[in-house]
């Protein structure tokens, strides 16, 4: 899988997810797997470019490439400087937000609302392909505005005229949001199309999910977002699998207790204690959602106020945890069942 000039060690990337990819979440993803991770978009308003969160965001310092940086945005000039700006502060791969649902984002004319607009996407990405004339740009998008508006083949064709170099493509419209099933056949059909690489995106929450989306589509990567979360070893799973055909084992108790425990630390550091500590409130949950006794666990944590509160608690649990057994034990039935023949239907 290669991105312009950079070769990524697999087809497995991370979804840009606000509030989520922060640099301690792309680290960790990349250590357990992901061959690639794209940031928390960025906004495109220079005005906010010396705010603390803003700053946060472009922060890339001990991140193994590719550093791939989401900005977000429908003013393509203001689009291009963001570009700019970017680069000059690290970033390698510039990623184009059009995918982006959220109707904070979409009220402005930015995220999936562009895919109204075809004109004005083609002079964004002109824009901002120009503007960083030595750095890939690729372009996340969504399969159309609505249902009866898909456009992704005349989205594609547009990027792939303005210079883009791969286009990811979540398997819903902006209407659908994250609601009902990811459909992957216009996904399919934009990939028989392309020739630039195709990444595929929405509801791939298993290893046999993720063959499957990669057979039937023929896309050469896959995203993944909200699997992630709470469990950045499903890359190496994934990837296991797509070898072997086979599963790896349940990860350690231990294992885990010290990635979250690292984790945490990450976030501290990051953050600082205050906004740290809440911060990692979400990512505690999601570590622990499904293994016995998580949600009184979770209920607790969430009432503490500092590091060494948060850090007790959660050797408690995994103390707990490992008593029980050597592997994680999750109970609660999984709500992402693959059905692979519903899914080709």
């Amino acid at each position: 899988m290669r991105i312009g000039v950079h070769t990524l060690k697999n087809n497995l990337i991370v979804a840009p997810m606000a509030g989520v990819t922060d640099r301690p979440f792309r680290q960790l993803c990349k250590q357990m797997g992901a061959g690639m991770a794209v940031s928390e978009m960025v906004t495109s308003n220079s005005l906010l470019y010396g705010s603390t969160k803003t700053a946060r965001r472009a922060n890339h310092d001990g991140e193994v490439d590719p550093i791939s940086v989401q900005i977000a945005g429908a003013d393509p000039a203001m689009m291009a400087e963001a570009a700019r700006h970017n680069v000059d502060r690290g970033a390698q791969i510039i990623d184009i937000n059009m995918g982006c649902p959220a109707k904070k984002i979409c009220n402005v004319m930015a995220g999936s609302a562009l895919l109204q607009d075809e004109p004005l996407v083609a002079r964004i990405l002109e824009a901002v392909v120009n503007a960083v004339p030595n750095v890939p740009v690729t372009l996340k998008i969504r399969t159309g505005w609505d249902k009866q508006h898909k456009n992704a083949l005349t989205i594609l064709n547009i990027a792939q005229n303005s210079g883009i170099q791969a286009l990811a493509m979540h398997g819903r419209t902006r209407a659908c949001g994250y609601t009902g099933n990811a459909e992957y056949d216009t996904i399919a059909a934009v990939k028989a199309a392309a020739h630039i690489p195709i990444i595929a995106n929405g509801d791939i929450t298993t290893p046999e999910k993720a063959k499957f989306v990669l057979d039937y589509t023929g896309a050469d990567a896959v995203m993944i977002g909200r699997a992630a979360q709470g469990r950045p070893w499903i890359f190496r799973e994934i990837e296991y699998f797509l070898q072997t055909g086979s599963h790896l084992p349940a990860p350690e108790v231990d294992e885990i207790h010290h990635v979250l425990l690292d984790h945490l630390h990450d976030l501290y550091g990051f953050y600082g204690e205050y906004a740290g500590v809440r911060i990692a409130r979400k990512h505690i949950s999601w570590y622990t959602k499904g293994l016995q006794d998580s949600a009184t666990f979770r209920h607790a944590m969430n009432q503490l106020q500092n590091v060494a509160e948060q850090e007790a608690a959660v050797n408690e649990f995994f103390d707990r945890c490992r008593a029980r057994g050597q592997r994680l034990d999750y109970v609660e039935p999984d709500n992402n069942n693959f059905n692979e023949t519903s899914l080709a239907a």
